[in-house]
C-alpha cells in the first residue's frame, strides 16, 4: 500500500484492536508495524492476532510488520503491612530482603541484586517515581533510606534506580519462553527491555540470531552511557521515554531523543520514538495540541517511525489515534521547513563504496526529480543507507526476501517489496521498471534511479546506479 509520507507508524495490539476487522481497520488508517506487547495476554492471543495480521497482509498483497516486545524484568517492592503506608519528606524508610509484609522499619524487596549493587547516595524511585527515596546506609540484610518526596507506598509497587547497574540480565524466563515462541511464529523484530548495557544485547542476539530483528528499548540511564556499542550490536533503537523519563530530569529527555534518532541515522538503523505520543486519545476524539507537537518534534528529529501504546491498545478511538498521527506525519513532511531542519542534522557518509553509492542516487535523484529509488537488496542495507540521507521521495526496496520486506517497515521512506532477484543487468531494469508501475509510484515518461550490487544477490555489494527512463 502507498503511504503518502516517510516516517512509519507503529501500533500496538490489545483489547481495543486485536480483532480481525479492526486489525484491518487500522492498517488502512496508517500502520505499518503492528507492536506484540507480552507484558500483557497469553501466548494464545498473540498467536492469534498474528495470524490476523498474517491474513490481512496477503489480502492486502504489501509487507507488515510484526513487534514482539519482551516484558523485561519487573522490579518491585513486595506487600506493605496494612496494604499501604504514607511517607512524608525527612522520613526512615528500610528496605529489608525477602516477601514477608512489612511496615517502613522492614519494607520487602525481593530482589537481592539491589543489595549487592545499590551504594549510598543512590536513588530509589517507586511508583513511577512519585515517591522518591536517598539511600544513606546499605548493608547485607538491610537498606536504610531517607524520603526525598513523599506519597504513599502500596503493595508491589515498581522500583526504578536510576544510578544503580544492577547484575540482572534483561531475560527473565518468562521473557526467553516468550522470545521462543515468537521466534516460533515468526515475528520480524523483538524489542528488548531493560538494556542496562552492550553484553545485554549480546546475550539477546545469541538467543535470536538472524531469525528476527532485535530493537533494543533505551529506558535506562546507564544504556545511555554505552549506546554508541549498543546501536552498533541491535537491528534498531526504541527512545522507550517511560521509563527512561522516570529515570533522569524529564527536561534531558528531548535533548537525549534528539542524540539518539541521529546516533541511529548515523548507522543506518531504525529508531522508534515512544511512550504518551497521544496519550489523551486513550479517553478522546482528539489530542492536545501538545502531543501533535511531540510526534511532530519526532518527525522533525528524523525518527523511523513514532509509535501508539495504551492509545491503539486499549483506548476507546484507536482507529482514530492512527489516522491522526499519520495526519501529523504527513502535514509536517510537507512543511516547508522540513527538509532544511531534517538535513540540518544530516549524517557524514562512511568512506566506502557502499555508502557512497546509496548517497549518490539519493542526491542524484533528488537533483534530476526523479519519481522514486528503487533498491535491489538482499538484507535491506542498501535502501538503508539511502535512506540516511531522506531524500524527499521513494524508496522502493525489491527483495527476495518476504522477512526483508516486513522488516523495512520499520524504515523511513523504504517500501519492501518481495521479488525474485534479478541474473542480469537488463533484468534488473526490467523487474524495477515493472515493480514501480504496479506501485503506482512511477508514470510513463518520468524516470527513477535504480541502484544494486553486482554480482547480483550478495549482500553488502552496492556498486551501480543507472538513471532509468520509463517509456
Amino acid at each position: 500500500m502507498k503511504r503518502q509520507r516517510r516516517a512509519k507508524i507503529v501500533a500496538t495490539v490489545g483489547p481495543a484492536s486485536a480483532d480481525p476487522a479492526m486489525l484491518k481497520r487500522l492498517f488502512e488508517a496508517g500502520v505499518d508495524t503492528f507492536r506484540l506487547n507480552f507484558s500483557h495476554g497469553s501466548h494464545a492471543d498473540h498467536a492469534a492476532v498474528f495470524a490476523a495480521i498474517r491474513d490481512l497482509e496477503r489480502e492486502t498483497k504489501a509487507p507488515i510488520g510484526i513487534l514482539q516486545d519482551l516484558q523485561g524484568p519487573k522490579i518491585r517492592i513486595g506487600r506493605v503491612a496494612g496494604g499501604k503506608v504514607t511517607v512524608a519528606a525527612g522520613d526512615s524508610v528500610v528496605f529489608r530482603p525477602g516477601t514477608e509484609p512489612g511496615g517502613v522499619d522492614a519494607l520487602p524487596l525481593p530482589h537481592p541484586e539491589i543489595f549487592a549493587a545499590v551504594l549510598p547516595g543512590h536513588e530509589l524511585l517507586i511508583d513511577d517515581g512519585r515517591v522518591r527515596l536517598r539511600v544513606v546506609e546499605v548493608a547485607a540484610d538491610r537498606i536504610a533510606t531517607e524520603v526525598v518526596v513523599g506519597g504513599t507506598l502500596s503493595d508491589r509497587k515498581g522500583v526504578n534506580l536510576p544510578g544503580t547497574v544492577l547484575d540482572l540480565s534483561p531475560l527473565t524466563a518468562k521473557d526467553r519462553a516468550d522470545l521462543a515462541f515468537g521466534l516460533e511464529l515468526g515475528v520480524d523484530w523483538v524489542a528488548l527491555s531493560f538494556v542496562q548495557k552492550a553484553s545485554d544485547v549480546i546475550e539477546a542476539k545469541s538467543l535470536i540470531g538472524d531469525r528476527a530483528g532485535l530493537v533494543a528499548k533505551i529506558e535506562k540511564p546507564s544504556a545511555l552511557d554505552e549506546i554508541d556499542a549498543i546501536i552498533a550490536m541491535s537491528d534498531g533503537i526504541m527512545v522507550a521515554r517511560g521509563d527512561l523519563g522516570v529515570e533522569i530530569p524529564h527536561e534531558h529527555v528531548p535533548g537525549r531523543q534528539k542524540e539518539l534518532v541521529r546516533a541511529c541515522r548515523l548507522a543506518g538503523k531504525p529508531v522508534i520514538v515512544a511512550t504518551q505520543m497521544l496519550d489523551s486519545m486513550i479517553t478522546s476524539p482528539t489530542p492536545t495540541r501538545a502531543e501533535a507537537s511531540d510526534v511532530a518534534t519526532a518527525i522533525y528529529d528524523g525518527a523511523d517511525a513514532v509509535m501508539l501504546s495504551a492509545e491503539s491498545a486499549a483506548g476507546q478511538y484507536p482507529v482514530e489515534a492512527v489516522s491522526m498521527m499519520d495526519r501529523v506525519i504527513r502535514a509536517t513532511e510537507a512543511h516547508g521547513l522540513y527538509p532544511s531542519i531534517v538535513h540540518a542534522s544530516a549524517t557524514h557518509d562512511e568512506r566506502t563504496a557502499q555508502h557512497g553509492v546509496a548517497a549518490a542516487a539519493a542526491d542524484l535523484a533528488v537533483s534530476i526529480d526523479s519519481a522514486l529509488i528503487v533498491a535491489f537488496t538482499s538484507s535491506g542495507a542498501t535502501a538503508a543507507r539511502i535512506a540516511r540521507k531522506r531524500p524527499a521521495l521513494p524508496i522502493l526496496a525489491l527483495t527476495p526476501s518476504s522477512t526483508v520486506s516486513r522488516r523495512l517497515a520499520l524504515m523511513w521512506g523504504v517500501q519492501g517489496l518481495p521479488s525474485n532477484g534479478a541474473h542480469g543487468y537488463d533484468e534488473m531494469i526490467s523487474l524495477a521498471t515493472r515493480a514501480a508501475l504496479d506501485e503506482g509510484l512511477v508514470e510513463r515518461g518520468r524516470n527513477f534511479v535504480a541502484v544494486a550490487g553486482i554480482p547480483f544477490g550478495v549482500a553488502g555489494s552496492t556498486n551501480n546506479l543507472r538513471v532509468v527512463e520509463v517509456a
